[in-house]
């Protein structure tokens, strides 16, 4: 493939790429301004899409919806799988949530360990309530149910999508 044609497919890529962030960014926005004026249906609409294509901010805010039941009945599984989603691409705040998901044992089993692990890495990736909860949490904890979550965190990788 000649250089020209190369170069010009890339830079086609890269103006592609931009213009998709923008759509997305702007749907996004509108979730959240629908999700502020208590329109949860509307907020709902805008982040779907966006969550079913990655989009880690949607997915925890669908996480959000599920969670206190917001236009949609109470699902603490459902939750879970949306705040999932967007942890395991390292986002900070799902990891927080789907952490604190684990302490309560909503939506899930009570475990601690796993708590523990999506504390440290909320904390990593800019939650500070992340780490402030790893104080009472390892109250609760052995020292090496501690460690393993540590072990845990630190082997953790991101993941796509």
């Amino acid at each position: 493939m000649p250089v020209l044609l190369r170069l010009s497919a890339f830079v086609f890529t890269l103006a592609w790429g931009a213009a998709t962030l923008a759509w997305a960014e702007a749907d996004f926005q509108k979730g959240l301004a629908a999700y502020k004026a208590g329109d949860f249906a509307a907020a709902l609409k805008e982040w779907r899409p966006l969550a079913e294509q990655g989009l880690p901010k949607a997915q925890h805010n669908l996480g959000v919806i599920y969670y206190n039941g917001r236009g949609v009945p109470l699902n603490y599984a459902e939750a879970l799988r949306w705040y999932r989603l967007a942890a395991d691409q390292g986002f900070g705040l799902a990891q927080y949530n789907l952490g604190a998901m684990y302490a309560e044992g909503r939506g899930v089993k009570q475990d601690y360990v796993q708590a523990h692990m999506w504390y440290s890495l909320a904390g990593t990736h800019g939650d500070r309530k992340g780490l402030s909860g790893l104080d009472d949490l390892e109250k609760k904890m052995t020292a090496a149910d501690i460690a393993t979550a540590q072990k845990l965190a630190r082997e953790w990788k991101p993941k796509k999508k």
